[in-house]
Order: C-alpha cells, then structure tokens, then sequence
C-alpha cells in the first residue's frame, strides 16, 4: 500500500502537481499511517505564523518588487556606466552589481531576470558577445542571495533557529568573493579581448549619482540600522519598505498610485507561497524526524566515511542536484532540517552550513538540464535552451571555484559575525 501511495505522489510530481500540495499530501499519509491526528500539520502550520520573524519577508519582498516596477535599475545602471563604464569590464560590473543589488532585495533571481534582463542584455550586446552576455545576465540573476537582508538567508535562520543578524552578516565575505571572482574573469576577458570602454565624463557621472542617491543610500540605511542597534530586524523590513514606497511613488513618481494594488498582489502572491510550502513543509520535516530519518543518514554517511572533506563533497554534489530540481525556497525547508544532525557531527557551524547551502543552491540555478534561470533565461531572450547551457559553463566553473573557498575555508562565514557580534545588536 505504502509503495501505490508513494508511486501516486512521484507521478503527481512529474505532471506538474503543486509541490505544496505533493508535499501536504505526504504529511497527511505519513502521519495517518502513524496513527497520529492529521490535525498534526496544522498545528506545525500555526507554530509558523506565530514566529516574530516572519513579518520582515512581506516587507523586503514588497520593497523589492518596488524598487524593480520603478525606475531604479535605469538609474542604478546609469550611475553605473557613468562611473565603472571606462574601466575594461565596467559594463560586464555594471550589470554584476545591478543584478546583486535587486536579487538581495528580491530574494528570487527569477524575478531580477525578468525584470532587469530585457534592460541589460542589449546594453552587454553593443559591447559583448551574443554567448557572453546571455551567460553574464543568467548567472548574475542569483549572485545576490548571500547579502542582506536578502530572504533566503532569513528563511535559513528561522528553519536552523540561527539568530538572523549572524546569518546575514555571514553571507557578506562570501557574496563579495562571489562578486571578486566574476568581476575579475569580466575584467580580464574584455582585456583581452580588447573590449570598447565608456570615456569617462566627470559631470556625468556627478548628475547620474544625484539621481540614483536614494537607492543607493538603501542598503547603508538598512545595515547601519541593524549595526548601531537602533532598529531591530523587522523594523528595519517596515522602514525599507516604506522608505522605497516613499522613494519610488512620492519623490521620483516612477510608480503610480493605481499600479500599487498590482504591485502589491504580485509580491504577496510569492510570499503567500513561500509561507505554504514553508508551513506544510515542516509538518512533512517533524513527520520525516519522528521517523529518525536524520539519524538514518548521519548513520550511513558515517557507516560511509569518517572523513570531513569528503563529507563536505559529498554534501556539494547533493546540494547541486537539489538546486537544479527545486526552487530555493522548497530546498531550504525541505533539505535543511535533515542536514543540521550531520552538520553537527562533522563540527560544521550552522551559519556556515546556511552559506554552504545557499551558494550550492544558487549555482543549481544554472545547473543543466534543469536549472531554473536556463529556462527563464531561454524564455526571456527567445534562444534555445541549449544555447544556454553553453553559455553558462564557464561561469558555473567560476562559481565552483568561490563554492570550493567558500566551503573549506569556514572563517570567511564565520569571521565577520564574530567580529560584528560584539556590537549591541538587537535584531532578536
């Protein structure tokens, strides 16, 4: 019997059932069979909506979603060529730190290249490649995950139970590598190459800055916020979303008052299903851990090897292949609590262990055959996907490159939360 409900549940997945109700259903089965109430699920549910936390993810993602309808990335990038666009490579930064910027705040690369995409791509055509510019905008869709107050990396503290100010300062030194290592393959290729630059224009740069001010002032708003300890976490979420309303409708007038129910719907529709496959999730995680799943695995990799590194590597290539199937979001809850137990046999921090998880999952975005932003990517530009696949090899190989420093080299997680952990934080 249990075998015809599992099959039942496989095949629904492969024809496109909603995963939380794929995800729904096997908590209901697991538990009934176990002689437990159903009501079970409900009340992991309501556990999740009395969580404090969870507030600041409508707020960063409807400020998110502001900041893309509105005119910001046209001023951001402007900003951009004026200031970075004589510097071999500037263009290829350009849209780098452009695409960072909106992932952080979106939480969703999928989003940032829909959005930003059709404004890019054809900026890096007048300079770059067809090939090189269609793998530079797909892979910059995700880089922004590991800065804050980016969702991803909340969602991770609230499922470890890590405090949330460590977490978001442990994904600053590892995005910045993420950025460096990109940011010096553009350089030294368009040197090469002997790329065209942007004469450099002093007043333009200047006049560009004024405009872009507000945006950029941002996220110093929001980190130096948290860091004097004036504001805490979900404060900070309420002042950034109203300050971007503010930016965005009343001071550029980029958005109008009769697109914010729009804007509105759109952003609380990605929010409202993060938080059901969030709440069904964990009655499926509580099910799977009264079964001892967790012990299972920590006992059969152990039985395997005693080894870290290749724990570690083994830890990477799952983590890989999660990352082209699922969406971040569903990784995160899904994978997450069944890694904590063997996290913690190994002696891997958790906050590592979140950075670990995260940049696997970012680069599982452009994984082939399934990555997700391989398809958006194909749909938004109209180029086979299999174009794609090649235009994104050479920077997943550079992604993997900061994933091998990002993994065995734990103090660039660990080193800035400790240091910044000193100062009177009060985000929880």
């Amino acid at each position: 019997m249990g075998v015809l409900i599992g099959g039942g549940l496989v095949l629904f997945a492969l024809f496109g059932g909603a995963l939380f109700a794929l995800l729904g259903a096997a908590a209901i089965i697991g538990y009934a069979t176990a002689g437990e109430p159903i009501s079970t699920v409900l009340i992991d549910f309501n556990r999740l909506t009395k969580n404090p936390t969870i507030l600041v993810i409508p707020m960063f993602t409807f400020a998110g979603y502001l900041l893309a309808e509105g005119k910001a990335p046209q001023r951001l990038i402007a900003f951009a060529r004026a200031s970075v666009g004589w510097a071999p490579g500037g263009i290829a930064i350009v849209v780098l730190f452009t695409c960072a910027f909106f992932t952080t705040f979106t939480g969703a690369s999928g989003i940032t290249i829909i959005a930003l995409g059709g404004l890019l791509f054809p900026i890096l055509r007048q300079t770059y490649t067809e090939r090189f510019s269609l793998g530079l905008v797909t892979a910059s869709g995700s880089i922004g995950l590991l800065f804050p107050p980016s969702i991803p990396l909340i969602l991770y503290a609230i499922i470890a139970q890590v405090r949330i100010d460590r977490m978001l300062f442990a994904g600053i030194i590892p995005g910045l590598i993420i950025l460096f290592v990109l940011g010096i393959y553009c350089c030294g290729w368009s040197f090469i190459k002997r790329m065209e630059t942007t004469p450099f224009d002093p007043g333009a740069t200047i006049q560009t800055l004024w405009e872009a001010k507000w945006e950029l002032l941002l996220p110093f708003l929001v980190l130096g916020g948290i860091l004097s300890g004036w504001i805490t976490l979900d404060e900070a979420a309420a002042l950034t979303a109203i300050y971007v309303f503010v930016v965005e409708v009343c001071i550029h007038r980029s958005i109008s008052i009769r697109e914010l129910p729009r804007i509105v719907k759109e952003s609380m529709l990605l929010v409202g299903a993060i938080l059901i496959i969030l709440g069904i999730a964990l009655g499926l995680t509580n099910y799977l851990i009264t079964l001892d799943v967790p012990t299972t695995v920590l006992e059969w990799i152990q039985a395997k090897t005693e080894n870290r590194v290749i724990m570690l590597i083994g830890l990477n290539i799952f983590l890989l292949i999660v990352g082209c199937l699922m969406d971040i979001f569903s990784a995160i809850i899904i994978v997450v609590p069944l890694l904590l137990p063997i996290a913690e046999e190994f002696g891997i921090d958790k906050a590592h262990l979140g950075i670990i998880v995260l940049t696997n999952l970012e680069i599982g975005y452009l994984t082939p055959p399934v990555g997700m932003n391989l398809f958006i990517s194909s749909l938004k530009f109209e180029r086979p996907v299999v174009l794609l696949y090649r235009s994104v090899l050479l920077f997943i190989g550079l992604l993997l490159v900061a994933l091998v420093l990002v993994t065995y080299l734990p103090e660039l997680s660990l080193w800035l939360p400790r240091v910044l952990g000193k100062t009177p934080l009060s985000i929880l």
